[in-house]
């Protein structure tokens, strides 16, 4: 008797300790190289977008056919940066920068200008 009982509590110890070395593992702190990143309306502290210049339709003023702006700091090659104009909208515009700073963003089909209320960029490393 006295031994099913051991065997018992040998089992329900190694249980406990397996256990407890995969919680460990999965709690274990991960280490993130530093970048810089950001998305929203307020100041946040990993880009400044300055310099915000909307380009007008050549065949119809009342939309944005492109806009301008420069990021900083400079963006690595491997950078994104998106944008929409429209706070109903789920979808993002993907820009292009030169330089590292200089972004440029082309609307298909133009955006109203009428309908841009908000100016959100999400840019990440």
């Amino acid at each position: 008797m006295n031994i099913n009982r051991t065997l018992k509590l040998s089992f329900v110890l190694l249980v406990v300790m397996v256990l407890s070395m995969a919680i460990y593992g999965f709690a274990a702190s991960n280490s993130v190289d530093p970048s810089a990143a950001g998305d929203g309306q307020a100041a946040i502290s990993g880009y400044t977008i300055s310099a915000i210049h909307y380009n007008l339709d050549a065949a119809d003023a009342s939309k944005i056919a492109s806009m301008t702006f420069t990021i900083s700091p400079a963006m690595p090659a491997t950078g994104s940066v998106q944008v929409k104009l429209l706070s109903s909208s789920t979808s993002y515009t993907s820009c292009t920068v030169a330089s590292g700073t200089n972004v440029t963003c082309t609307f298909t089909g133009g955006i109203s200008v009428l309908s841009a209320d908000q100016l959100r960029v999400i840019a990440a490393q």
